[in-house]
This record gives C-alpha cells, structure tokens and sequence, in this order.
C-alpha cells in the first residue's frame, strides 16, 4: 500500500513540466522581446501618425503600428518571391 502512494508521488512530480522555476525562466525571456516589440510599435506610431491627419486617419495609423511586423515580413517575402 506505501509502495502505491509513493509511485503516484513520484510520477506526478516527474511530469511537472511547469515548475515555478521554469515559469520564472520563460517570463524572463520574453520580456526582452516584449520591450523590443513596444518601442518598435511607438516608432511606427510616431511615424505614420506624422504623415496623416485627421481622427479617423489618426486611429488608422495606431492600428497599423500595432501590426507592423505583419506589413514587414510581407514585403520580406515579396522581395524574396515566395
């Protein structure tokens, strides 16, 4: 009976893929990434916010600047013929 308990201790704690530690590792990766995204989006902001004017034309140019990897990697791969 103790030998029972003790291997469904033991498999639960071996499929532990989650630790907290590893949460800890994971969210500290992506922050960087994160950061490196939001200054890209303010650029971007900045940038098409400059060359319209208008409300409408205002809010337009924030929702690209949030999708602006999307406009990159399409014109990456138009120059690359794919």
């Amino acid at each position: 009976m103790a030998e029972e308990n003790f291997d469904k201790k033991e498999t639960k704690k071996s499929w532990d893929c989650c630790s907290s530690r590893d949460k800890q590792y994971y969210r500290g990766g992506s922050d960087a990434w994160g950061w490196v995204y939001f200054l890209g989006v303010i650029g971007t902001a900045v940038y098409y916010v400059q060359q319209v004017s208008g409300f409408w034309l205002v809010v337009l140019a924030i929702l690209k600047a949030i999708v602006w990897p999307a406009f990159l990697l399409y014109k990456v791969f138009q120059l690359l013929g794919m």
